[in-house]
Formats: structure tokens, C-alpha cells, sequence
């Protein structure tokens, strides 16, 4: 009797696993089922994108090619008239350097004349003229010393005559 109902238990067992299989099997098949048309509708609308990109890729490649060189090259005469560009600018900028150096040393040299034609006009005009005028106000200043005693001697007579009225 146990093996009898071992046996049935195991009967059922089996039967519920056949039964699990198949739900298996089918549930595997719907999907695969899915699957199979995802993948044919990638095939319709997928790939042919992927053919258009291919195809423009192609057309394209000989443009972006060109379109590279003609970049390459431009930037190439563009170094080259930079350089050039730099040259000539380096070499304005030494000129004028040496312009303004020269115009320095004529400033310089006229400024030094200038004060050496001060000092020998103040020393051949302005000199003598200062010696000569302090001999003027020495002569002046003896003079009216001299007019001034007169004044008092006439005044000091004036003075006494006058007294005597």
C-alpha cells in the first residue's frame, strides 16, 4: 500500500511536471513567436536606415575628404601669411625704435646747444649789461650824493639867512 501510494504521488508528480512543461513549451513558443516578428520588423525598418547611412556615407566620403584637404591647406597659407605677417611687424617695430632713438638723440643734442647758447649769451650779453648797469647805479648813486649835499649846504644857507630876516 505505500508503494502503491508512493507510486500515485509520483504518478501526480510527473503529470504536474508534464503539465508545467508544456506551459513552458508554449509560453517559449509565443515568445519566440514575438521575437521572430520584432526581428522582422527591425529587417523592414531598421536595416534600411542602416543601408541609407551606408549609401550617404559612401556618397559623402569623397566631399568630407576634400572638405579635410582644402582645410589642411588653408591653414597651411594661413601659418605662412602669419609668419609673414610677423616678420613684417617685428621689422616695423625695429624701425620704428630706431626712429625714436634717433629723434632722441637730436632732442638731446639740440637741448644741449640750446643751454650752451644760455650760458654764452649770459655770459657775453647779460653780464656785461649787469656790469654795466652797477656801474650806472654807481655813477647815479654818486650823483645824487653829490646833488644832495649841494641841497643841504644851499639849504643850511637858506636856513641861516633867514634867521638873520
Amino acid at each position: 500500500m505505500t508503494l502503491t501510494i508512493f507510486v500515485a504521488i509520483t504518478a501526480a508528480a510527473l503529470a504536474v511536471q508534464a503539465i508545467v512543461m508544456a506551459a513552458a513549451f508554449l509560453a517559449m513558443r509565443k515568445s519566440v513567436q514575438r521575437l521572430e516578428a520584432l526581428a522582422e520588423e527591425v529587417k523592414t525598418k531598421v536595416l534600411p536606415t542602416a543601408e541609407t547611412v551606408q549609401s550617404m556615407l559612401v556618397e559623402l566620403r569623397p566631399r568630407v575628404e576634400t572638405t579635410i584637404e582644402n582645410v589642411s591647406e588653408t591653414s597651411t597659407l594661413v601659418r605662412a601669411q602669419m609668419a609673414r605677417l610677423d616678420a613684417t611687424v617685428n621689422d616695423a617695430l625695429d624701425r620704428s625704435r630706431l626712429q625714436i632713438i634717433r629723434a632722441d638723440e637730436i632732442v638731446t643734442r639740440t637741448l644741449d646747444r640750446v643751454e650752451e647758447t644760455t650760458e654764452v649769451v649770459h655770459k657775453t650779453v647779460i653780464s656785461p649789461v649787469r656790469q654795466v648797469a652797477g656801474v650806472i647805479r654807481g655813477v647815479t648813486a654818486g650823483l645824487e650824493f653829490l646833488i644832495n649835499q649841494r641841497k643841504r649846504r644851499n639849504g643850511a644857507n637858506v636856513a641861516q639867512d633867514e634867521m638873520f630876516i
